[in-house]
């Protein structure tokens, strides 16, 4: 058997300190190997000894953005979702390729599926949107000054793109009608950003 090890990334703490929640890895198999991710199978040692077994989805990792048209109004979209069978409001969004750049990918996402370029880049943050399953990470970014210069989705990729004031948006959200987890963070930091809360803590990095 292969030597115990914690996860990759899991078992150091931001001081460097050993997390002593860690559960260690014992073995890992790839139990499925799909087109975008893999479904990964680990049995672990918990912290209090007992042997478990971990089944998790392992992503590339994705961008979302935050399309800023003016003052009042952002760029949606409109998609169906097959794990859930109906269509969802969403802010544009997208898979990181191997070796992209994060900002490059965040400017492609935004062509393909909007048809829009943006002159100016911010990085809002990033969330870890199911942790329980998953070790997808998804990096927002909001995008101002935008220019349309014509979509190019990909092939079965169908969406309506339209636009809507972002009090609006935050309006659906308390409705219910929209519950996408990514687009409901989106837009309560676009809504603190533009109240001048947004980075009490940490100002948003420029990527001009």
């Amino acid at each position: 058997m292969a030597e115990a090890k914690p996860p990759a990334g899991a078992a150091a703490q931001a001081d460097g300190a050993v997390d002593p929640l860690a559960e260690i890895q014992l073995d890992s198999t790839v139990a499925y190997r799909g087109v975008f991710f893999d479904v990964v199978r680990d049995n672990v040692r918990c912290p209090d000894g007992h042997l478990g077994v971990r089944e998790f989805i392992r992503h590339p990792g994705a961008v979302m953005i935050v399309p800023l048209l003016d003052a009042d109004t952002v760029v949606l979209e409109r998609q169906f979702r097959y794990p859930v069978g109906r269509s969802f409001i969403e802010m544009p969004a997208g898979k990181i390729d191997p070796g992209e750049d994060l900002l490059a990918c965040a400017r492609r996402e935004l062509r393909e599926e909007t048809g829009y370029e943006a002159g100016h880049w911010e990085r809002l943050g990033a969330i870890h949107n199911a942790i329980g399953y998953s070790n997808e990470k998804i990096e927002i970014y909001l995008a101002r000054d935008l220019v349309f210069a014509g979509a190019g989705t990909d092939a079965g990729e169908v969406l309506e793109v339209f636009c809507a004031p972002w009090r609006q948006l935050l309006e659906w959200i308390e409705q219910g009608s929209v519950t996408d987890v990514k687009t409901i963070i989106g837009a309560h930091w676009l809504e603190r950003y533009l109240r001048g809360r947004h980075g009490t803590h940490t100002a948003p990095a420029a990527c001009d």
